[in-house]
């Protein structure tokens, strides 16, 4: 992509890399929300995806989205649809449960144009989508009762692996697609928010992304935003439902969180590279921010990784 492009700026976010190896070469992909948010934190900034699409449906909780530009804060049961290529950003709150489907584009160009390949087979796959789908009427309800049930179906399938899973899998997200595509024509309207508020959020967090690991304070952010401290704290507040300093600090686990699980270092190598002089100090941020031992989290995460490996061969 050329350099000069605006979305040059935006991050890729690479599931296959980051998060789970079976997300590179998957055509499709479930996960519980649960287990993304434990990896990559309630706050995820804003990033797109490479030829992916993706669907998060929450079940409960609330959700604060930005598609695009426009942002939107809805309690669940909800779901909001990205495109490849969509720049977007969410924050979760912690009782947030629900489900995510991530897609190849190739794979839904197939499933739309009657298993021939087709570029843009429906014009509405290209436009991001947030829907309230607890206060539908008539048979919009029917079909968000139906959302929730195909979720149900793509969770329990994605789990097996008996005969015929791929056709089953490939019918189910078909399924899920089209049945949200018939919201489109009753998207959530957009949360009010204030732009500058909006772009002064998306600099913040552009700033925690370049220097997190280096501990600033939080005037320090602020200084170099032309706020003050309070003032930081209130955007902040009103975008996310949290504080900043919370905001650095789940980047900072987030960041510890892909260390322990993909890479070779060492705990205290791991404490080092994040900017902490103290191993201890480090166990014990880490240990308030998840509820346990880097170490433990480790273990954990490779015999999950291992289970996960058996469950779903790749």
């Amino acid at each position: 992509m050329n350099s000069s492009s605006p979305l040059a700026a935006i991050p890729i976010l690479d599931l296959g890399r980051e998060y789970d190896q079976r997300y590179a070469g998957a055509d499709l992909h479930y996960d519980a929300h649960g287990h993304l948010s434990a990896f990559f934190g309630r706050s995820v900034a804003v990033h797109r995806h490479d030829r992916f699409f993706q669907v998060h449906y929450m079940v409960r909780g609330q959700v604060h989205v930005y598609l695009d530009d426009r942002p939107y804060r809805l309690q669940g049961p909800m779901l909001f649809f990205t495109p490849p290529g969509i720049p977007h950003a969410f924050v979760t709150d912690a009782d947030c449960e629900g489900h995510v489907l991530t897609v190849r584009q190739q794979l839904v160009w197939q499933l739309f144009g009657n298993g021939q390949t087709s570029p843009r087979p429906d014009l509405r796959l290209e436009r991001p989508l947030c829907v309230d789908l607890g206060h539908q009427k008539g048979d919009l309800a029917k079909d968000a009762e139906q959302i929730n049930d195909l979720f149900h179906l793509l969770q329990r399938e994605f789990a097996t692996d008996r005969p015929g899973r791929e056709f089953n899998l490939h019918a189910v997200v078909r399924l899920i697609l089209v049945t949200m595509l018939r919201f489109s024509e009753s998207t959530q309207p957009d949360w009010p928010v204030h732009r500058q508020d909006l772009l002064l959020f998306h600099r913040f967090n552009q700033l925690v992304e370049q220097h997190y690991h280096e501990h600033w304070p939080l005037p320090r952010y602020a200084e170099n935003l032309g706020l003050t401290p309070a003032r930081l704290n209130l955007v902040c507040r009103r975008l996310a439902n949290m504080s900043a300093k919370r905001l650095v600090f789940e980047r900072l686990t987030q960041e510890a969180r892909r260390l322990l699980v993909h890479s070779g270092l060492s705990i205290n190598e791991i404490c080092f590279t994040l900017g902490f002089k103290d191993p201890g100090y480090f166990s014990r941020f880490f240990s308030q921010q998840t509820g346990v031992t880097p170490r433990d989290f480790r273990f954990c995460s490779l015999d999950e990784g291992l289970a996960k490996n058996t469950s779903f061969p790749t």
